[in-house]
Order: C-alpha cells, then sequence, then structure tokens
C-alpha cells in the first residue's frame, strides 16, 4: 500500500506561504502528513512537491520518502496527482492511499481505517466525515490511468470519485479525524 501526499501547493490564500512549509508541532506541516501516511501503514511514501521546492527539501527532513516535483503545480491538485500516480506506477504497490499536506487534523488512525478497506487492484476508497467523502482517498492500481486521465485543476479526482460513486467505499472517521483544511490566514489557528 503505496501511500501519496500532494504538497505542492503555494498557498495563494495565505499570501504566498507554501502550505508545506508552515510550523506544525515545531516541524514543517509537511513532515507530520508524511508520517501519517507511513504510520497508518503505507510503504512508500511519495511527496509531490511544487512551490518552493528548494526550500521544502532544505527545512523539512523528507529523507525517509520519495519525492517528485511538479514544475506544473499553479495549475492545481490534478497536476500533481498525475505526477504522483506517474512515480508509483511501476513500483509494485496495489494500491494508493492520497492526503493533502494542508489537513493536520487527519492522522494515522484515519489513514489505517482507510488501508483496511483495500479489497483488490478495482479497490475504491474514501475518508468519510459524518456520511461525507473526505481525505484520505484510497485508489486499487488498476484504477490509476482512468484516474490520472480524468485528473485536472484544483478538482484532483473528484469527477472520478463522482463518476464511481456506487463503486466507492465510504469509511467513517469522524470519530478519529478532523478533515479542516489550512487555507486562509484564519486557520494558522489551528496549527500548534
Amino acid at each position: 500500500m503505496a501511500g501519496l501526499l500532494l504538497a505542492a501547493g503555494g498557498g495563494r490564500r495565505l499570501g504566498g506561504r507554501p502550505k508545506a512549509l508552515l510550523d506544525h508541532r515545531g516541524r514543517p506541516l509537511v513532515e507530520h502528513a508524511a508520517r501519517a501516511l507511513r504510520n497508518g501503514g503505507c510503504d512508500p511514501v511519495h511527496i509531490v512537491l511544487g512551490a518552493a521546492a528548494g526550500s521544502v527539501r532544505e527545512r523539512a527532513d523528507l529523507s525517509a520518502y520519495g519525492i517528485s516535483e511538479n514544475p506544473d503545480w499553479a495549475q492545481g491538485m490534478g497536476s500533481s496527482l498525475r505526477v504522483g500516480l506517474a512515480a508509483l506506477t511501476g513500483s509494485g504497490a496495489d494500491a494508493v492511499v492520497v492526503s493533502l499536506v494542508d489537513q493536520p487534523g487527519i492522522g494515522a488512525a484515519a489513514v489505517a481505517r482507510v488501508v483496511a478497506a483495500y479489497d483488490g487492484g478495482t479497490s475504491l476508497a474514501s475518508a468519510a466525515y459524518d456520511g461525507r467523502r473526505g481525505h484520505p482517498v484510497l485508489f486499487g492500481a488498476d484504477r490509476w490511468p482512468d484516474i490520472a486521465a480524468t485528473a485536472t485543476g484544483d478538482r484532483g479526482a473528484r469527477a472520478y470519485l463522482q463518476e464511481h460513486a456506487d463503486a466507492l467505499t465510504l469509511v467513517e472517521c469522524s470519530d478519529i479525524a478532523e478533515p479542516y483544511d489550512i487555507d486562509t490566514p484564519e486557520d494558522l489557528h489551528r496549527l500548534r
């Protein structure tokens, strides 16, 4: 079970502060998000960087993870998802759990619960919060080409998930995680 962390955004609504570098518990947010994937049962874990990739590499300890840089990060999450899936293709992973760097309320327990929903190469599962789909999301390897083909803009795999809602297993995680995003300066109080 591979883990894929999308951490390429430039933090436009945060005044251009890349979210990967936000301080959380004394370390860059990207470290916490990658560790949640690893501790939740994902190996290998791959990180897609973009905005300020050089600074992220300098400041964060990412030595235990694979890294790709998305030169088209400004086009949105979809391009980062394509870069990450391409990097993991051929890795031998049967599935991938995709997580976002700006959701520090989602930890290893939610990742592990979603990992447990794996049931083969066509698996499609998502954490849910009070019945609403959220992250992390699990994609069986058989689905990667179609997901990559439809991943555009900031929607990532949203259109694919909506189109295949009948095959999607929702894994309730509201008892163990909080799906808030760090998007604006008003959200920064959620970081410690």
